[in-house]
């Protein structure tokens, strides 16, 4: 018996349950990949798939024994990764971790260039807000907004900045006046990103001058796009980032407030990081990707 073969075949008989599916996506004949695992059940003496005519689920001892055979195939892929990844151009599997709204709108336009560039990668972009764990989840590289403090654990690279902007739109400024200093903002809607704290303080430097306004409003969220919309539709005014609302406001659908201020929510900063682990350094794959990123700051659409 090919132990490695068998724990392909079990693992992905385990993930697609049946041996049908599973046979497809090995492109192997169904009866071979009953045959694997058939062999691999008898080397260990125990059952690790329930079989009925309808489905194809894991026994106890399966459920334990799939979790390390995918755990040793998945190190394997890494290590092959690792490997080939030293190569003469970036190649293999490149997870990456994105912030969502900033994924679907500034990534995702630029993913098809990006994988014909270079036809040797296999991209899996998940989009999160969450800080993810790099270990666990298996990722390479995590782009963030905001600027993470590096540890011995994880290296943190300052790809470069964005700006946020407060806006509104014509309707909402028409029905509720125009504040020309931010401490007016204090008595405005003002429509707020979740963060942790439940007071939320915007910040307005200029030169040496800082002025803090705590905002307040009957509307939160923690999607910039759902922001977007609202303020677009006159709910009240936004703290938002440049590369979510320039086209709007080129547009004339939202006017720009206080546009001689640096503003940003609390005490996060408007960076654009990449968050990685330190045997990803000199990666390939995971420096194409940074270069992506690091090309799309500052560029307007």
């Amino acid at each position: 018996m090919d132990k490695l073969s068998a724990l392909r075949a079990f693992v992905e008989v385990a993930e697609a349950g049946g041996f049908s599916s599973a046979a497809r996506r090995l492109d192997l004949a169904a009866s071979s990949v009953v045959r694997s695992v058939d062999a691999l059940e008898g080397s260990l003496g125990t059952v690790l798939l329930n079989r009925t005519t309808r489905q194809v689920t894991l026994s106890d001892a399966g459920a334990v024994y799939y979790l390390r055979a995918k755990k040793l195939l998945d190190d394997l892929a890494d290590a092959d990764s690792l490997v080939a990844d030293r190569g003469d151009e970036p190649s293999g599997p490149l997870r990456v971790s994105v912030p969502v709204s900033y994924g679907s709108r500034r990534i995702a336009p630029h993913i098809a260039a990006f994988l014909s560039r270079y036809p040797k990668l296999d991209l899996d972009m998940r989009l999160s807000d969450d800080m993810v764990d790099l270990v666990a989840e298996r990722i390479d590289v995590a782009i963030r907004l905001g600027e993470a403090a590096p540890t011995a654990d994880v290296v943190s690279r300052r790809l470069g900045a964005f700006r946020r902007y407060v806006v509104a739109s014509h309707g909402y400024l028409s029905a509720h006046g125009t504040p020309t200093l931010p401490g007016e903002l204090a008595t405005h809607h003002c429509l707020r990103f979740s963060y942790g704290d439940e007071q939320q303080v915007w910040k307005f430097s200029r030169l040496d001058d800082t002025t803090q306004v705590a905002v307040s409003g009957r509307m939160k969220s923690n999607s910039t796009e759902v922001l977007r919309e609202a303020v677009l539709d006159g709910a009240g005014i936004a703290l938002l980032p440049d590369w979510l609302v320039d086209a709007d406001i080129q547009s004339g659908k939202l006017m720009k407030l206080f546009e001689s201020y640096d503003i940003n929510p609390n005490d996060t900063r408007s960076v654009v990081s990449a968050l990685y682990l330190p045997n990803q350094r000199g990666s390939k794959r995971v420096n194409a990707f940074i270069d992506l990123i690091t090309s799309l700051i500052g560029v307007q659409e």
